[in-house]
């Protein structure tokens, strides 16, 4: 039996434990109790995670992003004001992620994300990039003193998998002390492109195989320190040359090219993991339409879903980011890529229109509620668990 095969079914033994991404029938009951409970607008609610300020619907989201692009303080970046709260009995988040805006001092952070939980009905994500390396918004801010394992990639050239785990359950650690229970990592592609100035250092390396066991190792620390990790960016983000923050990134690889190096920590990882994160690549070779990997079915439903069998959480990367906001509308993106197969929209450049825009969806029949009601139930299930 090949390596990665025998890890693929290592993995699906510790998913039917309840370990990694699963979930015993006890939280699936949990999940189906709480989600019978739930209106129309709390379910669209659960399918967004946001930035704290994208609560500002007093302001139009241009004037707001104008004032942050100033550097101009706004109240909702660290702490939760009474319009907070207002905004979030309209457009209930599923969760919330930090950047370091968001971050002054670690007492104002553990206030923060308290304060946070205690405006959702539901338990939310609070979620951070922090993967090691120069992607640490916390381990890199001058106001906290804590370890930063380095970049993945001097991990991975050890090929000694107790460092990556390390990593992960000190990153775990302190990221639960100030009130996350959801990483935005490991990053699990694989660096086939010298010519990459988006991964580069933070994938593990160039070697499928080498990859996986790290990103594996990873989670394992994580899921050590009860943190939820995310494996990221499927389909893999490691052949490209351009960067999707800022627009249009192509790949040309066939899906039988991608399954022989870029899918394969991926595959391997998918009983672990606890979500999976798009990339918002183009793929003509495998889609054979020009739109990114977040908004496609093939990818997410025909491919990741249907034949690599994942049945966890999917979430999008950053919906404002170029390679989405410059050919779609909020709104609309939301909708494509909860139709392509994704159970999260992350950080919509306008919440309030991509809330409206799900939820109008679903009132006119374009989505179904049974469909929403599939990925409700997938994040509550992670919500709901017990460590």
């Amino acid at each position: 039996m090949k390596k990665s095969a025998i890890i693929t079914v290592l993995t699906l033994v510790i998913l039917s434990a309840g370990c990694g991404g699963g979930s015993s029938d006890k939280y699936s009951t949990r999940a189906r109790s709480v989600l019978s409970t739930l209106s129309l607008n709390q379910k669209v609610g659960q399918l967004f995670i946001i930035h704290p300020v994208s609560v500002r619907t007093d302001l139009s989201v241009d004037v707001l992003y104008q004032m942050l692009a100033s550097g101009e303080k706004i109240p909702e970046e660290q702490a939760i004001t009474d319009q907070t709260r207002r905004a979030m009995s309209l457009y209930p988040a599923g969760g919330f992620l930090l950047n370091t805006a968001n971050i002054a001092s670690p007492t104002q952070l553990k206030q923060f994300t308290a304060d946070l939980k205690g405006v959702c009905a539901l338990p939310p994500f609070i979620a951070v990039d922090e993967e090691g390396g120069r992607v640490a918004r916390l381990a890199n801010h001058p106001s906290f003193d804590l370890p930063n394992p380095g970049p993945m990639q001097d991990i991975g050239s050890t090929g000694d998998t107790e460092l990556a785990h390390a990593a992960g359950s000190a990153i775990g650690k302190y990221i639960r002390e100030y009130g996350f229970n959801l990483d935005f990592a490991p990053v699990a592609d694989v660096n086939t492109n010298p010519d990459n100035i988006v991964i580069g250092t933070r994938a593990f390396g160039s070697d499928p195989e080498l990859v996986s066991r790290m990103v594996s190792a990873f989670l394992g620390g994580l899921h050590e320190q009860q943190v939820f990790g995310t494996i990221k960016h499927f389909p893999g983000h490691g052949d490209t040359t351009n960067d999707t923050h800022t627009g249009y990134v192509a790949v040309y690889k066939t899906w039988d090219e991608l399954l022989s190096a870029e899918i394969i920590p991926f595959r391997d990882n998918l009983g672990k993991t606890d979500l999976v994160m798009t990339a918002h690549i183009t793929m003509r070779n495998v889609t054979s339409e020009d739109v990114p990997a977040t908004l496609s079915r093939v990818v997410l439903t025909d491919k990741l879903r249907n034949e690599l069998g994942y049945d966890g959480v999917i979430i999008t990367d950053s919906m404002s980011m170029g390679a989405i906001l410059n050919d779609y509308p909020s709104g609309e993106a939301a909708v494509r890529a909860i139709e392509a197969g994704a159970d999260i929209v992350l950080t919509p450049y306008d919440y309030a229109e991509s809330f409206k825009a799900v939820l109008e969806a679903v009132q006119t029949g374009r989505i179904s509620e049974a469909r929403i009601n599939d990925s409700v139930l997938r994040i509550l299930k992670l919500k709901y668990r017990e460590w």
